[in-house]
Formats: structure tokens, sequence, C-alpha cells
């Protein structure tokens, strides 16, 4: 009987889609990292952060390069096997920033094409999840592949508490729920990498 094989180590580049310091969804990803780090192994989340991208603009782009910027951002989604977005929903849509480096990463190459990809969100009744929707559609063109469950849009007002004044999540359940979307997302990319 053959031995089983190890397989590669998974990163995730993590984006958040606000630039508030004590924002919900980067605490999501905090909690997300440390869910990783402590209980899902051969997974490992990076922050990446967006906030220093500037506009996208093609009048920025120069003999197929990018702004150094964009280029160390575009290089480290190109570097994931996966990708997790934290995004709030603006509008009944996907926030500037996040829309913004999703734009700056599809330009020739699409540093995106056929990687997995999960998102997560919180806000107030419907927890960001017309957001997710958004983000669905545009991975299609992009050729993003997102996992279809489970489903991770939190109401972050009703009680128990789901955050402290830090942007931190506290709430056990709420963390548990976050756990089986990762162990989602590890499995939906092996599969994904064992079909290439």
């Amino acid at each position: 009987m053959e031995a089983a094989v190890a397989k590669p180590m998974i990163k995730v580049a993590a984006l958040c889609g606000s630039l508030r310091k004590a924002s919900y969804h980067r605490g999501l990803i905090n909690s997300a990292i440390q869910i990783c780090n402590e209980s899902i192994p051969g997974m490992k989340i990076e922050f990446i952060n967006i906030e220093h991208l500037p506009f996208m603009n093609e009048d920025l782009e120069v003999n197929g390069t990018y702004p150094p910027v964009v280029e160390a951002f575009r290089q480290k989604i190109l570097e994931a096997d996966s990708v997790l977005f934290a995004s709030p929903e603006y509008n009944y849509s996907v926030t500037a920033p996040m829309k913004n480096a999703i734009d700056w990463a599809s330009r020739p190459q699409n540093v995106w094409a056929d990687k997995p990809a999960a998102t997560i969100s919180t806000g107030g009744n419907a927890g960001g999840s017309r957001s997710q929707y958004h983000l669905r559609q545009i991975g299609v063109y992009i050729d993003l592949h997102f996992i279809n469950n489970p489903e991770f849009s939190l109401n972050a007002y009703q009680k128990p508490i789901k955050f402290d004044e830090d942007g931190n999540l506290v709430d056990l359940e709420s963390k548990e729920k976050l756990k089986e979307v990762f162990l989602s997302l590890k499995k939906f990319t092996h599969r994904l990498q064992d079909g290439k």
C-alpha cells in the first residue's frame, strides 16, 4: 500500500473591501487567519492590503507594466492558490476599493484566472449578502471559481454581540461557521489543483 502524498500548503490571499481601522470585515479576516493557524493544517491565509492601490487608470500602464504598488499586489494574487474576499455591501454592491483591486488584477495577464475563491460578509439585516452576489457575477467574467456552500453573511447587530469595539469577531458560533467556509475552500482548492 502506497503512503499518502502530503498535499502542498494552500496559500490564500485575503482582501478586505473596507478601509476603516476597526472594520468588521478586517475582523473577519483576522479571525480567518487565526482559525487556519490553529485548526486547519495545510492552509495559510495572508491579508493583502488594497488601501494604497491607485484608482484603476490605463494611463498608469506603461509599456505593459503597472505602478510598483500595483505590480506587487498582482504578484501576491498570482502566487496565491485561492482567494478570500471580505466585502461589505455598499448600495447593494461591492465597495469601491474592492472593485478597484479586482479591476487592477484583471488587467492583462488576468491574475485571478482559474483560482478558487470564497466570499464572506457582515453588516445589517442581509449581512452583506448582496455584495457577495455581485462578487460572484464579477467572478464569472474574470474566471474565479467561488465555492457555493456554505455561505457566510453575518448580521453584525443581532445579539449575542458579534464584534468587540476594535472590530474583532468574538462570537464563537460565528467562528465555527467561518471555519466551515475555510474547510470547504480547502477541499475545493485541492479538487481544482488535482484536476490540472
